[in-house]
C-alpha cells in the first residue's frame, strides 16, 4: 500500500470536507462524522480531518500510481469548492 498525507492551511476546512463528501456520497461510499470523512474508492480511500486552520487529507492506495493519481482527484476537487482561495496549498508527504 502507498500512502501520503498533506496538511493544508485553511479556516473552511470543515466546510470543504462536508461539501466533498456530499459531492462523492452519490456515486462512492462516504462516512461523515464530526470533523471527519472517509470516502472510499475502488483503489484507494481517502481520510479527511478538519481542525480550527487547516484540514488534513490522508489518501492510502493500492499501488504508487493509484496514489499520484487519486492526490490530484482530491486536491482538484477540493479546489473546486474552495474557488475563493484556490488552489489549496498541498504539499504532500510520504506516510
Amino acid at each position: 500500500m502507498a500512502k501520503a498525507i498533506a496538511v493544508v492551511p485553511t479556516d473552511s476546512g470543515w466546510k470543504y470536507l462536508q461539501q466533498l463528501c456530499k459531492h462523492w456520497a452519490h456515486k462512492l461510499e462516504v462516512e461523515l462524522t464530526d470533523q471527519k470523512g472517509v470516502v472510499k474508492f475502488a483503489e484507494a480511500t481517502a481520510v479527511m480531518t478538519s481542525e480550527e486552520h487547516a484540514l488534513t487529507v490522508e489518501i492510502e492506495a493500492q499501488s504508487d500510481e493509484v496514489l499520484e493519481r487519486m492526490k490530484g482527484v482530491v486536491s482538484s476537487h477540493l479546489d473546486r469548492f474552495a474557488f475563493r482561495e484556490a488552489p489549496l496549498p498541498f504539499d504532500w508527504k510520504s506516510a
